[in-house]
């Protein structure tokens, strides 16, 4: 019994510490200024074009890893691309659904927080036509 006790110990001990690191982890992102907060969830090298690439549907990972790549004129690996939608989802911006068949299916989507970023994205697009535009 005192075994069995001590690996539901254990494991719960675990089980806290991961839901621990992973709240540290979300809160790294929030600053006082929320602009700060903004370019921590979404402002490295890829994940805006992830984000971009969703705004037009749902989307599987190879079709990700093509079209990410492609604006960029360059290709993003396997693991860069896994790390940044893993980011993504813990931040609730987006949505991983897998499908029991074989081979394994995976589809992404923006959630409604997700989603809710078109806008900046559409600004963003603005501000920069402009600044092409004028230099």
């Amino acid at each position: 019994m005192g075994f069995i006790c001590a690996i539901i110990f254990e494991n719960f001990r675990i089980l806290r510490i991961n839901y621990r690191e992973k709240r540290c982890k979300m809160n790294a992102y929030i600053s006082e200024c929320p602009i700060e907060t903004t370019l921590n969830l979404i402002g490295n090298k890829w994940k805006i074009i992830i984000i971009r690439d969703l705004l037009s549907g749902t989307k599987r990972f190879g079709e990700l890893k093509k079209s990410v790549g492609a604006t960029k004129n360059q290709s993003i690996s396997q693991k860069v691309l896994t790390q940044n939608l893993r980011e993504l989802e813990e931040a609730k911006l987006l949505k991983r659904k897998v499908y029991a068949e074989v081979p394994p299916r995976v589809e992404y989507s923006l959630t409604p927080l997700g989603q809710s970023l078109e806008c900046v994205l559409r600004a963003l697009e603005s501000w920069g036509e402009g600044y092409k535009r004028e230099h």
